[in-house]
């Protein structure tokens, strides 16, 4: 544990022979008051493709602390595995529980139950990507609009094997939409595709409603920096994607509201400046303000900077006057995707 008056670090779930690899989190806060941790729970390799379930802990105190045994939230469903989770509170009141079932490297689609009883017990599964292929959504990353509409942004890659080593199996990002609280869905119009020199394409979009009612989307490349699209009708269509001046390595990015400010909060892996020099390693782990919804960042902030630490896949809420953050943390030593932490830091930390 690392602590300051601002900042509290868990190093939570660390790995283990029978549990090589834990990652990929989501958090909310239930109407009990407790926060409730959703994860990736691997037990059989640390490779993406390796067996994984969904498994749970239980913090009553802000998550300062966490129960020390797993619940299983989801057994492995899929013909490899089950794993990147997103927990999200519905208009309707009910909890939606998003994950990935991974069957093969050409059948990898996101899944919603929802929950009327505060994650107790889960409705039966609804696929929220209509056409079979190999789908990325990450961790935290569906949300719902002002309009009630369900937004999961996602990149398909059209390759046999699941991997970036060649031309076809280029990222490309899209949204699957639902207006009926998740029991149907469709794809957006638009098919956001990379510049012909990347070999990443757009991979893992983000995206976030702004005030004006328009949606923003980051997606990572092998460019350098982070590739940004909008959508001005609910995320049906998306205009050109274009590089913006958030350098980073082929790492995603997060981006949400603050509750109490109003503005943006970016977490990402920042390569300007003196980071340049980590390539393509994910590190630091940096946040940032946006008081212009994201035409501009300011205080930027480091996290964490352990030259050989991996930092990525970030989920955050926020709870009263906390940012409460769950990331991998890992490095060469143990695996850089395999220790997932849990860190509480202070909203006015961000503004110092």
């Amino acid at each position: 544990m690392q602590k300051d008056d601002s900042v509290l670090k868990l190093r939570l779930l660390p790995p283990s022979p029978e549990n090589p690899r834990n990652s990929e989190g989501s958090i909310i806060k239930l109407k009990d008051g407790r926060l409730f941790l959703a994860y990736s729970h691997f037990y059989g390799g640390s490779a993406d493709n390796s067996p994984a379930r969904i498994a749970g802990r239980f913090s009553e105190d802000g998550g300062r602390t966490w129960t020390e045994q797993d619940v299983v939230v989801q057994e492995n469903e899929g013909k490899e595995n089950t794993m990147s989770v997103t927990l999200l509170r519905l208009a309707s009141g009910e909890i939606g529980f998003f994950y990935v079932i991974k069957n093969s490297w050409s059948d990898c689609r996101l899944y919603l139950r929802k929950s009327a009883d505060e994650a107790r017990t889960w409705s039966e599964k609804v696929c929220t990507i209509p056409q079979k292929g190999y789908y990325v959504v990450n961790n935290d990353r569906v949300i719902q609009l002002s309009s009630g509409r369900l937004l999961v942004p996602a990149a398909y890659h059209p390759c046999s094997d699941g991997t970036s080593k060649t031309w076809s199996s280029r990222g490309i990002s899209m949204c699957f939409l639902s207006d009926d609280n998740g029991e149907t869905w469709y794809k957006s119009q638009t098919e956001l595709e990379g510049p012909e020199r990347s070999k990443s394409g757009l991979q893992e979009p983000g995206v976030i409603e702004l005030k004006n009612g328009s949606i923003m989307m980051l997606m990572r490349t092998d460019q350098g920096c982070q590739f940004c699209s909008y959508s001005y009708d609910g995320g049906e269509t998306w205009t050109p994607a274009q590089p913006t001046e958030l350098l980073s390595p082929c790492s995603p990015a997060t981006v949400k509201r603050i509750p109490t400010t109003g503005d943006l909060l970016l977490i990402w892996n920042d390569h300007s400046g003196e980071y340049a020099r980590f390539g393509n390693k994910r590190t630091p782990l940096t946040a940032a303000i946006s008081r212009d919804e994201g035409q501009s960042w300011e205080n930027k902030k480091i996290i964490e900077d352990d030259p050989d630490g991996w930092y990525c896949y970030t989920s955050l809420t926020f709870v009263e006057d906390t940012a409460v953050l769950s990331y991998c943390a890992g490095n060469s030593e143990i695996g850089g995707l395999n220790l997932l932490q849990v860190s509480l830091i202070k909203i006015d930390w961000f503004y110092d």
